[in-house]
């Protein structure tokens, strides 16, 4: 600023010094006083002639003088203004939000704005007052700030509609050039990043509203108001009216549908036109063939910017269909309303809000104790008294918070007494995510828990004599094991055969040798001083006795030996018998359950080999059983590869009196020829094959044996092979099922898996899953062995087995013990509760197939229907020559 204004002064004081000098001048010649011919000019001429010179002189000066003053002062007023208005538009221009670049003719930068530093991330500094166009373009292209070539930017620029840039960052610039008639430019570099993706969202969005209306179930046709014509129709509306859009387009309702459509159609028009709010909906009929359909329309009009009506735009349904539906669903509330009102289970529906009940069955009247259309709008606490109310709400408030199934039993009283039920409460959430409904469910359990606890107690109890079985007595023998541990004491385990049992059913019949069971359990328990007393076997017993060993144990042997020999009468009949007593001392002859018991037994091997009668313990040489189970194993490594091991099948027939029932199938079942001992039975080397993991390739070859083999069967058979835990629960089970059914062409459906509990007892969860895709590859699924184990009832509920067979203690019993009826009744019950088929085994008599018969048992298997045989000896029943549909006994068949 301190420069601008010396020039300006200087440009004043230009002409005020050349005035200044000529009248500095003028002055100095007159005052000189030289005698020259100038002066003595002066002194002729008239001093008032003189005098009025140099006064005009004077005025003369002045005059150029103010002239001078005021061009100067005209200039540098000119010259503020100017600067104020470059002042002015660089500011504007340094505001705008494009970026601007002017250049002079010599194509340098004359003006360049803070706008176009920002877009392309440049500083002032690095812009030189001698920079070309070419070199700021190729600066930003050094920068990465540009993505062509100068030459194409130039090229494309000039173009009416511009370039636009791609930057590094994402941004699009929109860049226009233009050419000055001076020979320099402009040009405007805009920022257009939102705008292009503005425009993109546009692009995308209407194609998107095109397709959806292009593409929406509902017809939808836009027409003219001003002539009635079709100017748009989709292709829900072409489908509908069996037309193409190029004939609707261009014609009015009457050229398109019947008079009578078209009638309808253009009433409904006139209707959506003087209608408040220029919507209009309604039904109606039209005419599409020989057929009469019902159409729900809604009519838009749209009006042009000055309110006139313009177009009519019509979406119209065909809902004949939904009004059929309609009817079917009020139809189907109702039922299912019935059958709510009707299942045997107790439901309520509580709003989760307030606690107030909405619905409640028939059912749910036993634990309300009174009428269902009595409980709406009511709460627990205006239902029950205030100690169940507290329990109640407390129970719904923690199943609401946790917004999960919860399942509890609990008992409740009832008309009937204290009944026990299995509730269960699922919160119903809202749209919103939170809670609306709260749903119970009452089941009332009493009975089932109650057959449930039976059979657990037979899982662990022998069903004749009541006492503890095998399984019992294994875990009462671990519980003792860990007892004397921890107080290092002492305790002995007796196996007790009970003598002559099989000559008292060959003389006096099974029922008498039942009852000789039962009396000898009996004075067991009165002698054993406390002591465990089990079951093992049909004649053998175990028992657990502490004290000083093997003193006690001895004394106790001799004791019940004594109290054996005396007379047993059993119906008038006087029965005389024995025990002969094997005894292990813990810890002396072993520290586990099974192996005290399993020398228990060697030494009552001994005893019995001695003679009948006799007491023995165990000693260390008696290890040979063991290393004959070693050898045993050594051999049964080998059996399968050198082909020792065969399949043996079953029959299984439909339960019906004999002479009418039919095969419905077999069971493979493994043999084992040894080479030097003959057959070996099942109950030997299977319990070696799964302890020693054998049973992984044994198993393998089972199933494909028997599926080849029932594969080449003319008559389609159902096929059933067992699976053992350890083999289930240990490999890729699914994946060989599968391979195996694809490599053999059985068919899924034909193939049964039989499993036990121990499959689920182990890990549940994972079970479950395998059992799950099992089915899922079509096979049957059977329970094998129910009631010998724990079976409870969880596993039938959790996974929905094809079939459960019932284990063959409980059959062979029946007509001797009114429990195992009773429990063969219940499992037939139960199965049949749950949809699914019941197998007896171990059918032996006639008695027993008549009882299942008349019991509803779908199917039987025993020595009275087949024994096992090679399938060769059961050709003519799998279709290989001719046979009767009929089955005889086992006497006729086997």
């Amino acid at each position: 600023m301190a420069d601008k204004s010396w020039q300006a002064g200087s440009g004043i004081m230009i002409p005020a010094g050349i005035v200044v000098c000529l009248v500095a001048s003028v002055w100095a010649a007159v005052a000189s006083g030289a005698e020259s011919s100038f002066v003595s000019y002066f002194n002729t001429v008239d001093p008032e002639v003189v005098s009025d010179a140099v006064l005009g002189g004077l005025v003369v000066c002045c005059f150029l003088v103010a002239v001078g003053l005021w061009v100067m002062s005209t200039l540098r007023r000119v010259k503020q203004s100017k600067l104020r208005r470059n002042a002015f538009v660089s500011s504007a221009l340094n505001n705008l939000k494009q970026g601007v670049v002017i250049t002079n003719a010599q194509q340098r930068i004359v003006f360049l704005n803070d706008r176009y530093l920002e877009i392309y991330g440049l500083s002032r500094s690095a812009i030189t007052p001698t920079m070309t166009g070419k070199e700021l373009l190729e600066l930003r292209q050094v920068r990465g700030m540009l993505d062509i070539s100068v030459e194409d930017f130039y090229a494309h620029a000039g173009d009416p509609e511009g370039l636009v840039t791609e930057l590094a960052s994402g941004q699009s610039v929109h860049v226009r050039y233009f050419p000055l008639s001076n020979g320099g430019s402009i040009a405007t570099h805009e920022d257009c990043s939102e705008q292009r993706e503005l425009s993109r969202q546009l692009a995308s969005t209407k194609q998107f509203l095109e397709s959806v209306l292009e593409n929406i179930p509902v017809c939808v046709a836009v027409k003219s108001i001003e002539d009635g014509r079709y100017i748009f129709a989709n292709r829900a509306f072409e489908r509908f009216s069996r037309f193409p859009r190029e004939f609707i387009v261009g014609k009015r309702a009457d050229e398109i549908f019947t008079p009578d459509t078209a009638a309808g159609i253009e009433a409904a028009d006139r209707a959506a036109l003087s209608a408040t709010g220029g919507q209009y909906k309604n039904e109606f009929v039209v005419e599409r063939g020989s057929q009469k359909r019902v159409l729900a329309s809604s009519r838009v009009i749209a009006r042009d910017d000055k309110g006139e009506p313009k177009f009519l735009i019509a979406l119209f349904d065909d809902v004949t269909d939904r009004q059929v539906l309609s009817h079917e669903l009020e139809n189907t509330k109702k039922f299912l309303e019935l059958v709510v009102d009707n299942i045997p289970v107790s439901l309520t529906v509580e709003r989760a809000s307030d606690g107030r009940y909405l619905l409640a069955n028939r059912s749910a009247e036993t634990i309300l104790n009174r009428r269902r259309e009595e409980v709406a709008g009511l709460t627990a606490a205006e239902i029950f008294n205030e100690r169940e109310a507290k329990l109640i709400k407390a129970r719904d408030e923690a199943a609401i918070k946790k917004r999960r199934p919860l399942t509890e039993e609990h008992p409740i009283s009832t008309k009937d007494g204290l009944r026990l039920f299995l509730t269960r409460r699922v919160t119903v959430l809202n749209d919103t995510g939170e809670p609306q409904y709260l749903i119970k469910t009452h089941e009332d359990v009493t009975d089932r828990r109650q057959t449930e606890s039976r059979m657990a107690h037979m899982a662990y109890h022998d069903g004749l004599t009541d006492l503890p079985n095998r399984a019992a007595f294994l875990q009462a023998l671990t519980q003792m094991i860990e007892a004397c541990s921890e107080a290092e004491e002492e305790f002995a385990v007796l196996s007790i055969d009970l003598d002559g049992l099989t000559e008292v059913n060959d003389v006096f019949g099974h029922d008498t040798g039942d009852k000789l069971l039962i009396e000898v359990a009996q004075r067991l328990q009165a002698s054993a001083r406390g002591g465990v007393v089990a079951r093992l076997s049909g004649d053998e017993f175990g028992l657990i006795i502490d004290g000083k060993q093997p003193i006690a144990g001895m004394l106790l042997a001799e004791q019940l030996a004594e109290i054996m020999a005396k007379e047993i009468l059993i119906d008038g009949k006087s029965v005389r018998t024995g025990v002969t007593t094997g005894i292990s001392i813990f810890p002396h002859n072993g520290t586990d359950a099974a192996s005290l018991l399993a020398n228990a037994g060697a030494a009552l091997s001994r005893a019995k080999a001695k003679s009948r009668g006799t007491i023995s313990i165990y000693e260390p040489e008696m290890d040979q059983h063991i290393r004959d189970r070693r050898v045993l194993h050594q051999d049964l490594s080998t059996a399968i590869k050198n082909g020792e091991i065969l399949l043996y099948y079953q029959p299984q027939a439909s339960s019906h009196p004999a002479g009418s029932s039919k095969i419905i199938g077999f069971e493979a079942l493994a043999r084992w020829r040894h080479p030097a001992r003959g057959f070996v039975p099942p109950s030997d080397f299977i319990p070696l094959a799964e302890e020693s993991g054998l049973i992984f390739e044994m198993g393998q070859w089972i199933l494909r044996e028997a599926c080849r083999e029932a594969a080449s069967w003319p008559v389609p058979l159902q096929v059933a092979v067992n699976l053992s835990p350890a083999q289930f629960m240990h490999g890729d089970v699914v994946s060989l099922v599968h391979s195996i059914l694809l490599e053999t062409g059985l068919a899924p459906g034909r193939l049964e898996l039989e499993i036990t509990e121990g499959v689920l007892i182990e890990d549940f969860d994972r079970g479950l899953a395998l059992l799950r895709r099992l089915k899922g590859l079509g096979v049957r699924i059977s329970m094998d062995d129910f009631g010998s184990g724990y079976s409870s009832l969880s596993y039938l509920q959790a996974f929905p087995f094809d079939k459960i067979k019932i284990d063959r203690t409980f059959v062979m019993n029946l007509g001797r013990t009114p429990q195992s009826a009773a429990i063969v009744r219940a499992v037939i019950g139960l199965g049949h509760g749950l949809e699914m088929s019941i197998v007896a085994e171990g059918v032996e008599t006639q008695e027993q197939l008549t009882f299942l018969a008349e019991q509803g048992c779908d199917a039987v298997q025993g020595y009275f229907i087949g024994k096992p045989f090679p399938i060769e000896q059961y050709d003519a029943l799998v279709g290989r020559v001719a046979s009767g549909a009929a089955i005889e006994p086992a006497r006729k068949i086997g």
